[in-house]
């Protein structure tokens, strides 16, 4: 009986170990879908990411936690939308997507030449622009699960 009551407390950990790995992944599979999308929808407003560092919408700091929901915006079938309100749209959809997928969600598009993920950025003139994802699970852990270089985009 005790060998069997071991057995099943065995085999029981492990399915919750491999339900929180699957948990993790699809968590993951997410953040690299979510951020690929934000800089495909940054390459295609060449206008907005003409601007300077200081003028362009697509720089953004967003904690789901600390900055709550996202003011709405919304730009669709649109042809009189801006440039600056069709980021705007973009980076609501970001962020909601965001707040309502992962736990205490954070992202911080910004220049950063580093190559740890941290969330501060190390802004020099020339520093390639990344989107840096990551969430607040268990873990304890607060930095970047996930780090994409935005292509083609001058510093």
């Amino acid at each position: 009986m005790l060998v069997l009551a071991v057995g099943i407390v065995g085999a029981s950990s492990a399915q919750m170990a491999a339900q929180r790995t699957r948990h993790q992944s699809a968590l993951m599979s997410a953040a690299v879908h979510l951020a690929a999308s934000l800089v495909e929808r940054m390459r295609a407003n060449p206008v907005a990411m003409a601007l300077g560092d200081a003028d362009n919408p697509y720089l953004i700091e967003y904690d789901a936690a600390a900055d709550g929901p996202p003011a709405p915006a919304s730009c669709y079938g649109d042809a009189d939308c801006s440039p600056g309100e069709i980021a705007q749209a973009d980076l609501y959809e970001v962020r909601e997507a965001l707040r309502t997928g992962f736990p205490n969600g954070r992202i911080v598009v910004c220049r950063d030449a580093r190559t740890k993920l941290a969330w501060e950025c190390q802004g020099a003139a020339g520093a390639p622009l990344v989107v840096k994802l990551g969430w607040r699970g268990n873990t304890g852990v607060d930095a970047p699960i996930v780090a994409l270089v935005v292509p083609g985009v001058a510093g």
